[in-house]
């Protein structure tokens, strides 16, 4: 479970920035210690509990990059084409027999070990065969086409740091290099809530004052992504008690709870209130649009996340501030995906303050510079304005004006998770 007391964060009421609620998860969550061994086949998405060393070198052998010719640079001519005769041939899995002659050239196929004494390589192309002898072209450099062992790794070398959640790329090094079992993190226990009255589950009957719940199927792709075994809990009721029940209940067997909904200052929005009584609260309320309620704390040491009810804040403030939290507490080494440089085509107005994230589609100008321009339907429940769009203009605090023409930092919806 993660070591988090609940009093661990100091909470006044006050809005807190986006910067301050990151640093915050960073300075005060303690990641799940176990880690635990997986097949190598098992290991894409999987947080890397110890840093891996290369165990050979990469590739293991002097190889041709090519297929063509091996020769010794020694024996070229030092102008116009040399003539060699070919004594063997070399195919890549299997070993020249006998020893290579003198001033001879070697037939050899991409990733065929170079003899002793080989060190460059003719691509097939430029060459020409002639009664067992091939005309070789001048201008080739000294060690052209060859793969030095050790040229993309050296024995011992560091070659991925302990915390790097795995990808497909690291997948294929590691298999490069042999090895078949990888050491990584747990994987998180998260349980996902939805709350509220009004919403169903997809597939049950909708009442006259019902909406299908999209939160929860939100959360639990999102999580399922970043490889957390998620226990889907359904939705509570907006009740206090029965909200608080369900956390303590979920605590236990948890390593992060997560809901939706309930966490604002209206009547019938009780999770806060249901926090407190059955653990503590950290924060609610962060400067961020869409989705300032925000609401983070333990329950019997377990943490918890509350997020907002609407849909978009909800994948908003996921990305943002539960995704450092669910990196935390992965004990992933990560950082928010660096904005890219956009023009923008539109105007727009907002608070000094507070971040903001403007749902935009990239179009290519006549100049070929990338554009985004703002959806035309901004409502924080507006699901087709994330399904229509590429991503999010982050807008800083410091900014509260946009006008055509200016450059946005634009992110990618695949680089948020």
């Amino acid at each position: 479970m993660a070591q988090l007391s609940d009093d661990c964060f100091a909470f006044g009421g006050a809005l807190m920035s986006l910067n301050e609620a990151t640093a915050l998860i960073r300075e005060r969550v303690a990641p799940v210690a176990e880690p635990q061994t997986v097949p190598l086949h098992l290991a894409d998405g999987r947080v890397l509990a110890d840093a891996i060393a290369a165990p050979l070198d990469l590739p293991p052998f002097d190889n041709s990059a090519v297929d063509g010719y091996a020769v010794r640079f020694q024996d070229l001519a030092p102008a116009g084409d040399t003539v060699l005769p070919v004594s063997g041939r070399l195919a890549a899995g299997r070993g020249i027999e006998g020893s290579p002659m003198p001033k001879a050239a070697l037939r050899i196929f991409t990733g065929a070990p170079m003899p002793p004494g080989f060190d460059t390589v003719f691509m097939q192309e430029d060459t020409r065969e002639e009664g067992g002898r091939v005309v070789l072209p001048s201008g080739l450099k000294a060690g052209a086409n060859r793969r030095p062992a050790g040229e993309d790794v050296a024995q011992g070398a560091a070659v991925l740091p302990a915390g790097r959640r795995l990808r497909p790329q690291d997948v294929a090094l590691l298999a490069a290099l042999g090895i078949a079992e990888v050491p990584v993190r747990r994987r998180l226990r998260v349980a996902v809530f939805s709350t509220g009255d009004e919403i169903v589950s997809p597939g049950e009957p909708l009442g006259p004052a019902s909406l299908y719940d999209s939160n929860r199927f939100t959360l639990l792709a999102l999580l399922s992504r970043l490889s957390c075994q998620v226990t889907d809990l359904g939705i509570l009721p907006d009740a206090r008690d029965a909200v608080a029940g369900a956390l303590r209940e979920a605590a236990s067997g948890h390593d992060l709870l997560i809901t939706s909904g309930g966490v604002s200052t209206g009547e019938e929005d009780h999770v806060k209130a249901a926090v407190e009584a059955a653990g503590g609260l950290s924060f609610w309320r962060v400067a961020i649009k869409p989705g300032r309620p925000v609401a983070l704390g333990t329950v019997a040491g377990t943490p918890f996340i509350g997020l907002p009810g609407n849909p978009v804040a909800v994948f908003v403030t996921f990305a943002r501030v539960a995704r450092a939290l669910v990196a935390q507490l992965s004990g992933e080494a990560w950082e928010p995906a660096a904005p890219f440089p956009v023009r923008s085509d539109f105007a727009y107005k907002k608070k000094e303050g507070r971040r903001e994230y403007v749902r935009v589609r990239l179009m290519r100008a006549a100049d070929g510079a990338l554009v985004a321009s703002k959806h035309p339907r901004e409502g924080a429940g507006v699901i087709t304005s994330m399904t229509e769009t590429d991503g999010l203009a982050e807008l800083p605090e410091g900014i509260t004006r946009v006008a055509p023409g200016d450059t946005l930092a634009f992110l990618p919806y695949a680089a948020l998770i």
